[in-house]
């Protein structure tokens, strides 16, 4: 029996609860004419971007920081990329298993297109394991494991065309592990005037980052920690690649807000917001979106309670301490620091309760009461 064969009859017998529940939940729930697209058996064969050979059919994966060592017929962390002879293989290119139809604001992404709509996609596979990580069931398993949709570049574009959807979003597990499908839909898409935007944990190499960041208009990177230590027990990752990679996103101009996910007793210190937001301010700009989003127990980490709103709202106050100017609170609807207030007269700008939107007084990029310009992308 084939390795793979063996991977999907394992994953059937488990009973994982994965198979078919993402789709079935978010495609049915939303996109009535879901099964016309196919559930898609076998996975894709199209030889992946980033990688080395070495000899005797060795590769080295040149796509996250993990540089992978793969040997033949086998894969590398993510689950999603396998060595064929030599030839390093994604097994997740238009293989979707989960998509949803969601409002920006869910992304989150607050000064991108507030009050619109994107089309949530994603493959199975991450190249970190989070352990409050909560699309565990698809990132934490392998593309046989799934339920998967067959659904190309061009059918993606087609159906955002056909539904006036004006960005597709790229979110859920991983993106990093299926940038080869991330790219091509978002070369694609953009020839129909769609706009891509990337929610991502940012453990990218420069090369690959640089080079996705030609042809998407927005990334939302969650910041899981400010400690290496949390990373390395809590993440199985790395800070310092996350952070190089927020600064080539900001460097490159393209629109970036950060998420900080607060877990309490493990990154909820005042110093470490401190040190955080200061951070941000210095080494990125004080107009960054931060937003400190609300922790609840799932996956590996049903042990603690869910984030105390106290504990936001004190990160919250911290980071306008410290001088950003954009500081949100997540997860959290009907709290006061959901709104975008205005830096210069301090106007709310936006009005938000949960992902919806009320009033937007952003007129032109800039506060209609004052004109005070207010980055990001509104038109």
């Amino acid at each position: 029996m084939k390795r793979r064969s063996f991977v999907k009859r394992l994953g059937a017998s488990a009973g994982l609860v994965c198979a078919g529940g993402h789709i079935c939940d978010m495609v049915c729930g939303s996109l009535e004419n879901a099964y016309a697209f196919g559930y898609e058996e076998t996975l894709s064969d199209v030889e992946a971007k980033y990688y080395r050979k070495l000899p005797e059919d060795v590769i080295v994966c040149e796509l996250c920081p993990r540089e992978c060592l793969v040997s033949d017929v086998e894969r590398g962390f993510c689950g999603v990329r396998e060595n064929q002879g030599g030839t390093y293989k994604t097994l997740v290119h238009s293989r979707v298993c989960s998509m949803n139809i969601d409002p920006i604001e869910k992304k989150p992404f607050f000064h991108f297109h507030p009050g619109t709509t994107a089309f949530s996609i994603a493959t199975a596979g991450c190249n970190v394991n989070c352990k409050f990580c909560q699309n565990w069931d698809i990132s934490q398993v392998r593309p046989e494991q799934v339920r998967n949709v067959l659904l190309t570049p061009d059918a993606l574009a087609s159906e955002c065309v056909t539904r006036k959807i004006p960005t597709i979003a790229y979110t859920y597990s991983e993106p990093v592990v299926f940038y080869e499908y991330m790219y091509d839909a978002a070369v694609r898409s953009r020839k129909d005037g769609i706009k891509n935007v990337v929610v991502t944990g940012g453990y990218i190499k420069e090369k690959p980052l640089r080079d996705l960041l030609k042809v998407v208009d927005a990334v939302k990177v969650d910041l899981k920690s400010f400690s290496e230590q949390y990373y390395k027990d809590i993440v199985n990752g790395e800070l310092q690649p996350v952070l190089d990679a927020l600064k080539i996103i900001h460097e490159n101009g393209t629109w970036l807000e950060i998420v900080y996910l607060v877990v309490p007793t493990l990154n909820d210190k005042d110093d470490e917001f401190s040190a955080l937001c200061k951070w941000v301010k210095s080494d990125l700009s004080p107009d960054v979106p931060v937003h400190f989003t609300r922790f609840h127990p799932t996956y590996l980490m049903t042990n603690l309670p869910p984030t105390p709103v106290a504990t936001l709202e004190r990160a919250y106050l911290i980071a306008k301490t410290e001088g950003l100017h954009y500081p949100y609170i997540g997860n959290v609807p009907g709290n006061k620091a959901e709104n975008t207030y205005c830096p210069g007269c301090g106007e709310i700008l936006i009005e938000r309760y949960g992902y919806r939107i009320g009033q937007n007084k952003i007129v032109d990029g800039k506060c209609a009461g004052c004109g005070v310009a207010i980055p990001g992308v509104w038109r």
